[in-house]
């Protein structure tokens, strides 16, 4: 049985996964802003009023967390925000930097020491930080900010890779979830293959970038 941190997890993918991982034994931290009664439905140890981005209320949660080690930490939270080149709006790109690009990097930063040989870092990300994928621009505060995402997460291999802990950076795929609209394929679907994806990382494949699917993607 892990013992596997999860934010973003009121929700979408993050619920999707706490619930699949807690039905299969796994204890699961689940970290959100707000709860939602699915969430709170289900059998896990949740923390509520935290926000990736803020500092203090981060740090309430290591408090609170004692000794537990942290064996798989998904850093899943993130925001999109729509715009093309003609409607930029620059705080709502700051707001996305702040919370899909640099939330991951604090909540990892915080709870680093929970983290032991073996525990694994994953990435939420998105092919759509992917610079040679791109075939449509736009998109530009989410775009820009995923693709920091995944120099983060390179990083983090980097660095962590002497510890024994690896890093995946993960694209769930197009998901039906309030992001999307509700377009694409389930999200139980997409949380299935995340999970395989976690369970097959190793420190030798650290620092990946990989669909759900198991598919390899482009920088």
């Amino acid at each position: 049985m892990a013992t596997t941190l999860i934010t973003g997890a009121n929700r979408g993918i993050g619920l999707e996964l706490s619930r699949q991982l807690s039905e299969r034994g796994d204890e699961v931290i689940a970290l959100c802003r707000q709860p939602s009664p699915e969430l709170e439905a289900l059998s896990v140890r949740l923390f509520d009023g935290v926000d990736v981005t803020d500092r203090t209320a981060l740090e309430g949660v290591f408090r609170d967390l004692g000794d537990t080690k942290i064996d798989i930490l998904i850093n899943n939270a993130g925001i999109l925000d729509t715009d093309t080149f003609d409607s930029l709006d620059f705080d709502q790109m700051r707001r996305q930097f702040e919370v899909n690009a640099l939330g991951p990097l604090l909540v990892t930063s915080i709870l680093q020491s929970r983290l032991g040989q073996g525990s694994k870092i994953i990435i939420m990300t998105s092919r759509m930080g992917s610079i040679d994928d791109n075939g449509s621009g736009s998109y530009y505060g989410y775009r820009m900010s995923k693709a920091a995402l995944n120099m983060a997460g390179v990083n983090l291999a980097h660095d962590f890779r002497g510890k024994g802990i690896a890093v995946a950076i993960l694209h769930p795929g197009m998901v039906a979830t309030e992001m999307t609209g509700r377009n694409g394929i389930p999200v139980s679907e997409s949380a299935e293959g995340l999970i395989a994806r976690i369970d097959e990382l190793q420190l030798g494949d650290s620092g990946g970038f990989w669909h759900a699917n198991g598919e390899r993607l482009p920088w």
